[in-house]
């Protein structure tokens, strides 16, 4: 048992289904998942505890096979103030996973992910859906718009004119064209093969060293925020620096001797 496993949760279920791999899943089934405070919280809080525990080295986030998360709770924020919201900076802790989680996260979607639903999904490093996914950014229905990173994350994986049209119609993507456009790497034919296959991976990625997997996710991160000169600069240090880590000599001499490297995660 993890020491996530632990805590005890009303809006989320953990497991470790798998040797070094966390489990999350949403599990708020009468309100399809719908995303509220307390919910984020819980999420911040299980994925703490996996950041912090040497024996996960990769998380996989699902909801249910009706929706992975259908969206923000209105009911808590119908009501709110613009002083309230920006003096509390409401829904800024639902965006904090993506800044202290240093490990692989992969996001397996099955039925709706909309509004909230859909940004908490493209915080992921990998995204995986089955077919009967829907994806949308529909606050402009709401009179609002997206405020926890959908803006920013839909146009950085679909492009520009793809995103602008998704947000300011409201119309949904399906999962075809989220598999076609980018925004998911991979389409499953049913929710159980898409939670197994996201499992699959996060098996796959925690039977690496730590440590380079820690600098893999770090560089690709980098590419968002830097040009390509600067950002193969930071790349190539970082690669520099892996020669300082034991499993650096630990996995290329394994791989000259044809032998199975078994890491230290030093």
């Amino acid at each position: 048992m993890s020491s996530a496993e632990s805590m005890q949760y009303e809006h989320i279920l953990v497991s470790t289904p798998k040797p070094g791999v966390g489990f999350i899943q949403l599990n708020r089934p009468k309100a399809l998942n719908a995303l509220c405070t307390p919910l984020i919280l819980e999420l911040n809080a299980a994925l703490r505890t996996y950041q912090a525990d040497t024996s996960i080295s990769a998380v996989v986030l699902t909801g249910s096979e009706r929706a992975f998360a259908a969206g923000a709770d209105i009911k808590e924020m119908k009501d709110l103030t613009f002083s309230t919201a920006y003096g509390a900076d409401f829904i800024e802790s639902w965006s904090d996973l993506v800044t202290f989680l240093k490990k692989p996260l992969i996001t397996a979607i099955n039925g709706y992910a909309l509004g909230g639903g859909c940004e908490l999904a493209m915080m992921g490093d990998i995204l995986y859906c089955s077919t009967s996914a829907v994806f949308g950014q529909p606050e402009i229905k709401l009179g609002v718009i997206p405020g926890a990173g959908g803006s920013q994350r839909l146009t950085k994986a679909i492009g520009k004119s793809r995103a602008m049209e998704a947000i300011l119609t409201g119309n949904n993507i399906s999962s075809k064209q989220a598999g076609d456009w980018g925004l998911v790497a991979k389409v499953f034919d049913t929710p159980q093969e898409c939670v197994d296959g996201a499992l699959a991976t996060a098996e796959k990625i925690a039977g690496y060293s730590q440590i380079a997997v820690k600098a893999a996710k770090e560089v690709v991160n980098k590419s968002q925020d830097l040009g390509i000169r600067e950002g193969v600069e930071f790349e190539r240090r970082l690669f520099h620096g892996m020669f300082g880590s034991k499993d650096q000599k630990i996995g290329m001499t394994a791989f000259a001797e044809k032998k199975k490297a078994e890491w230290t995660n030093e």
